[in-house]
């Protein structure tokens, strides 16, 4: 079924303009809108062993392989040869190609120090399923429960892929593209931090938990987020009235893989995780949207005083996730507060309730209303 899901990203008007880079974990599907939406044109998949080799051994390979009519070139898993990004910049200058290069690891790429093009090629993101390509096909439940990659959202066989996912992948070829050289301690790392996403950074807890230093700590998040498995959510320290705090926040790219690594699975509206599950839903998003329309990167707001506020939006529209049927006065406290400031323009609750209204200036959605808000670009 996901090879008939037609996906947001629109990748051939952005390689009319310019070459890109598109980025994103594995599995997100960035081989499958390859195929959809270029299938038309030259295309080298460094997944190839033999193409591989060859082209190791002889990075002019592309060149020599020209014809007059080929406008766009395609490479899959660019950061396996990093060096033959020298060989694209001088095929751009001299003949004009646009080129789409894509990767599910910046890591590679920015510790060699290898040529990113300097400018020649912007920066995209794949991002697992969103409610906007699924329509019909997406079930709140199912989302929360497994996630919202292709290959797992329309699995027979759930639990034993994220399963494969998050061992595999997660452990082991990361660790070792990452030179990570105790890959127990990053195991270990991994399932202490899917049980503080969605929550401040404490390096100092975390590292406790995982029996691993604090300076480890941090580079395994780092690379998390070189990878595109994790987003750190900066606080918003704008305010006065309130002193804000200013440790950041982390999600997981996927709430599937966070449940897989806090060992849970089946799901039910009434359980205590069900509120986790759906605003790291939200959260992703949110993420998505700023993502593929090159908005700011969200942020979330908490005072030393404990009020907290889950995102803040393009810079303008705070908003809280409940996941309620009823909401009351003490859901909007903090909303309310950080409105004393004067610093955005709106205050959203996104909810439970399938009616849509407005209690003394919070907006508040129904969850699905909001989400058809959100990708007709009414609150951007």
């Amino acid at each position: 079924m996901s090879q008939e899901i037609e996906r947001t990203l629109d990748l051939r008007n952005l390689l009319l303009k310019k070459s890109a880079f598109l980025f994103g974990p594995r599995q997100t599907g960035k081989t499958k809108l390859i195929k959809q939406q270029l299938g038309i044109y030259k295309y080298y998949n460094l997944l190839d062993r033999g193409l591989y080799l060859r082209l190791q051994k002889d990075p002019t390979l592309i060149r020599k392989e020209l014809k007059k009519e080929d406008k766009i070139i395609v490479i899959d898993e660019i950061q396996k040869i990093p060096e033959l990004l020298d060989e694209v910049q001088l095929i751009i200058e001299e003949f004009g190609i646009h080129f789409l290069l894509t990767g599910s690891s910046a890591r590679t790429l920015k510790s060699k120090g290898v040529n990113l093009l300097g400018g020649r090629a912007r920066e995209r993101h794949l991002h697992p399923f969103i409610w906007n390509e699924l329509q019909d096909e997406f079930h709140l439940l199912t989302a929360l429960d497994r996630g919202l990659l292709p290959s797992i959202y329309f699995s027979d066989s759930p639990y034993e892929d994220l399963q494969s996912y998050c061992g595999q992948y997660l452990k082991e070829e990361v660790a070792s593209e990452a030179k990570v050289r105790n890959i127990g301690a990053f195991s270990r790392f991994l399932e202490v931090a899917g049980l503080c996403n969605g929550q401040m950074i404490n390096y100092t807890q975390i590292a406790s938990d995982a029996q691993v230093p604090v300076s480890t700590t941090r580079e395994y998040f780092q690379i998390l987020y070189d990878t595109f498995l994790a987003v750190e959510v900066r606080a918003f320290n704008q305010t006065i009235k309130r002193k804000p705090i200013s440790t950041s926040k982390f999600y997981f790219f996927d709430v599937g893989i966070a449940r897989y690594l806090q060992e849970r699975r089946g799901l039910s509206t009434k359980s205590p995780e069900f509120g986790e599950a759906f605003e790291h839903y939200i959260f992703h998003e949110l993420s998505a949207f700023c993502s593929y329309t090159q908005k700011p990167p969200l942020q979330y707001w908490r005072s030393t005083s404990q009020f907290e506020v889950d995102f803040i939006f393009n810079k303008s529209v705070a908003i809280e996730v409940k996941a309620k049927g009823v909401i009351n006065q003490r859901d909007m406290k903090s909303l309310k507060t950080l409105r004393e400031e004067n610093l955005l323009k709106r205050y959203i609750i996104i909810s439970m309730i399938e009616d849509d209204y407005i209690d003394d200036g919070i907006e508040i959605y129904y969850w699905k209303s909001f989400l058809k808000k959100l990708w007709n670009s009414e609150f951007s």
